[in-house]
């Protein structure tokens, strides 16, 4: 039986004919910014009768594979002769351009003419390849005369050498759908709650919209979210869906959930993405052939690491990718992302989707509409969506930029200078006006923004590149280039939604374009996929979440009630003033009340709004009573101190066991401690966000839109911090504990409103 493979032109030439080393970050950055104003100008200049952006398909028979290809040639231009050509732009921000075309941009030329040929029924077509500096503008156009058998063989010697990748991809897809259609629950039976959760998720995948889930800890929301996707998957309303998370605890959660999966027959490629630094084998973090073997000759290698790797494993976790790496000698985090384009799920960070500077960008639109999102902890993406679509620039980097330069590359030196004046009148405007804030950005800003990124291009592309990594850029040449990009972005994504203001401290200025509102952006970057799924045990305000992360009129809204009994909390609010005025009074009353809890033997967590207050109770604390084991949360913890942390909460302890933690931290969300590993939650404040500019335009900019300010800037989101971290307490059906609010606005609106319906019946205490 003859099975047909469908693939992009592109997406084939590049598997089949990619070689060579990892380029540097900065090298793609430059070619992808320029892209497609580059294919723009030249086709401006194609005559009435030449067509642009053609659409082609064909077929190539291969063995008992049919492999289907399309794509789009940047241009078709007709002779007066009557014969035909065929075009491919090509930009570039290499030094110089190239002397010959590379072999993957002609492979992609030479298919085209390939489908061109079968459409027109013509005997040759021209292929020209068309090379633009990016920066520079100069052109240079490589061309050949290609006869039908050519071409012919040509695409046929290129569908041969895909065809074992095809096949390999074909087969895992046949026993994934069976899978699929086998698989079963992995639990005996449905907590309450789930099924209601379950179901919610696949209707709307089914009925392609979005959906806003708010259901309780406990309840077992990522098996309710991924098992109702994989099975969509099964019956072909997915290709594929994306796990997407704020934190490594919950990418855990959800490898372990597709783990509990597969050991109940799921067959299912699932790939999960380190950050780039973590998974990184090289101590010093150099990047690029030069330094890095793994960078060194990676496209030369990595297809069989792909092939290796996906024969013979479904579930690749970090430390099944660094092994497959170790053994091809292939970078692990490209690797990760290689394997990301080719898996059915992908567990990752939010940035990869969301974020304009990172975001996987050959995920192919066509995929995108057969894809779900998943969208984890899903309160947490208010915040990271502006800190994604905001980018802020200092002065000083420009200042030493323009004198550093100054005698070994005046245009360079001038580029900076010309941003750095700009600061010094932001600076004068500042003070003269006693203001710094303003609803539109400075008009000149991108223009004097895209001279210093052409000028910092040409240093950094010159004959001896500064390939080091930005921490390491001595003169921070690259870290400048870097920001000034983010800021150019901005500038395009910038309006009624954004904020201009700028600081001035010791004689620098800092300028940020500050995003208030993430919601139309969230939604533009994912509006493709075919349904996201936002969902978390602390999306309440519900109607304040699906305005600010984009829900739309026929989006779905669920909110499931809590499956578990009153009786199993005990609810205490101690009635103290944590303000920061009065924190000082506070030390000795929360203490006493922490004192009370651990009498009884068990193990305690105390959070805190910050690392101060923390340790000023400790202190307090370790006074009254010096005996008590105690752990404290560090900053900058690494992985397996958190690790040693969360591991001293064990069942049976012997002894009692406090932990001091910080509000809305790493041990405030997406930590498990069930049953006796857990017996108190004890949090100290309403959780607000420290008072400051940014968060005072928040309130200012919804105030004005006639909603209040102040809960949107900071009462919603604290609350969120006090929820979650309570949230920690009771995780199963047999599971008790007590939960202790300290402080006297707990019994106040909003933020009594706020309180989850089974703390309501809570004791004053004192």
């Amino acid at each position: 039986m003859t099975s047909v493979v469908t693939i992009s032109v592109r997406t084939l030439v590049e598997y089949v004919y990619r070689s060579g080393s990892l380029e540097s970050g900065f090298r793609s950055a430059a070619s992808l910014a320029e892209g497609t104003r580059i294919h723009q100008q030249i086709q401006q200049q194609y005559k009435e009768v030449d067509r642009k952006e053609v659409y082609l398909s064909a077929e190539i028979p291969c063995d008992d594979l049919i492999i289907a290809v399309f794509g789009r040639c940047d241009g078709l231009l007709l002779s007066e002769d009557g014969s035909l050509t065929v075009e491919e732009i090509k930009s570039t921000g290499a030094p110089e351009l190239p002397e010959e075309g590379r072999e993957v941009h002609w492979a992609q030329a030479l298919m085209y003419a390939h489908m061109i040929i079968l459409e027109q029924d013509i005997p040759c077509i021209t292929v020209r390849l068309t090379y633009v500096h990016s920066r520079a503008g100069e052109q240079r156009s490589f061309e050949r005369l290609v006869s039908a058998g050519e071409a012919a063989a040509f695409a046929g010697a290129t569908a041969a050498a895909y065809a074992p990748y095809a096949a390999l991809l074909l087969h895992h897809g046949e026993r994934r759908t069976e899978s699929i259609r086998r698989l079963e629950f992995p639990f005996p039976a449905y907590r309450e709650g789930q099924r209601r959760l379950a179901g919610a998720v696949y209707k709307s995948i089914a009925d392609g919209v979005n959906l806003f889930a708010q259901a309780p800890t406990g309840i077992g929301k990522t098996m309710s979210t991924l098992f109702p996707a994989v099975k969509a998957m099964g019956e072909g309303l997915l290709r594929g869906l994306f796990y997407l998370t704020a934190k490594t605890v919950t990418r855990v959660a959800a490898q372990d959930a597709f783990a509990l999966m597969s050991s109940c027959g799921l067959h299912l490629h699932v790939v999960t993405i380190t950050a780039k630094e973590k998974a990184c084998f090289r101590e010093e973090g150099l990047c690029g052939a030069d330094y890095c073997p793994f960078a060194d000759g990676y496209y030369d290698r990595i297809n069989g690491a792909l092939m290796d790797m996906l024969r013979s494993e479904t579930l690749m976790d970090r430390h099944v990718l660094e092994k497959y790496a170790r053994k091809h000698t292939v970078c692990p985090f490209e690797l990760s992302l290689d394997a990301a384009y080719a898996s059915d799920a992908v567990i990752c960070d939010y940035n990869y989707i969301f974020d304009p500077r990172i975001g996987l960008k050959r995920l192919a639109e066509e995929r995108k509409k057969d894809t779900a999102l998943l969208v984890d902890e899903a309160h947490n993406l208010v915040d990271r969506g502006r800190e994604m679509f905001s980018a802020g620039l200092r002065k000083a980097p420009f200042l030493a930029l323009k004198r550093r330069y100054k005698g070994q590359n005046r245009a360079l030196s001038a580029a900076a200078g010309g941003v750095n004046a700009l600061f010094i009148a932001l600076r004068k405007e500042c003070e003269q006006s006693g203001s710094g804030k303003w609803s539109v950005y400075p008009g000149e800003l991108p223009g004097l923004l895209e001279a210093f990124v052409q000028e910092a291009e040409r240093e950094l592309l010159g004959p001896a590149p500064a390939l080091l990594p930005e921490g390491d850029q001595e003169d921070g040449l690259l870290d400048a280039y870097y920001d000034a990009q983010a800021m150019l972005r901005a500038c395009k994504m910038y309006d009624e939604r954004y904020i201009t203001y700028a600081e001035t401290e010791k004689g620098d200025v800092f300028l940020k374009l500050f995003n208030l509102d993430p919601s139309h952006l969230l939604t533009q970057s994912s509006k493709v996929f075919r349904s996201r799924i936002f969902f978390s045990a602390t999306l309440s305000p519900l109607h304040y979440y699906r305005e600010m992360l984009g829900a739309g009129e026929d989006d779905y809204s669920l909110t499931i009630p809590s499956p578990f009994r009153k009786e199993q909390w005990e609810v205490g609010v101690l009635p103290v003033s944590t303000r920061f005025r009065d924190r000082d009074d506070s030390l000795r009353p929360l203490s006493e009340a922490l004192a009370a809890m651990v009498a009884r033997k068990g193990n305690y967590l105390v959070f805190f709004p910050s690392y101060q207050y923390l340790q000023k109770v400790y202190d307090a604390f370790a006074a009254i009573l010096p005996g008590i084991r105690t752990l404290v949360q560090g900053s900058g913890m690494s992985e397996e101190e958190r690790e040693r942390f969360l591991g001293a909460f064990r069942l049976g302890n012997e002894e009692t066991l406090l932990g001091f933690a910080v509000l809305g931290g790493i041990f405030s969300e997406g930590v498990d401690l069930p049953g006796d590993r857990l017996g108190g939650v004890m949090v100290v404040g309403v959780g607000l966000p420290q008072l400051g500019l940014e968060r005072n335009l928040l309130r200012e900019y919804f105030g004005a839109q006639g909603k209040n300010g102040f809960d949107y800037a900071y009462v919603y989101p604290g609350m969120c911090k006090v929820l979650q971290a309570g949230g920690r307490l009771i995780r199963s059906e047999g599971d008790t504990g007590v939960i202790l609010l300290a402080d006297d606005r707990f019994l106040q609106p909003p933020y009594v409103w706020l309180l989850p319906e089974e703390w309501r019946d809570y004791r004053v205490l004192g």
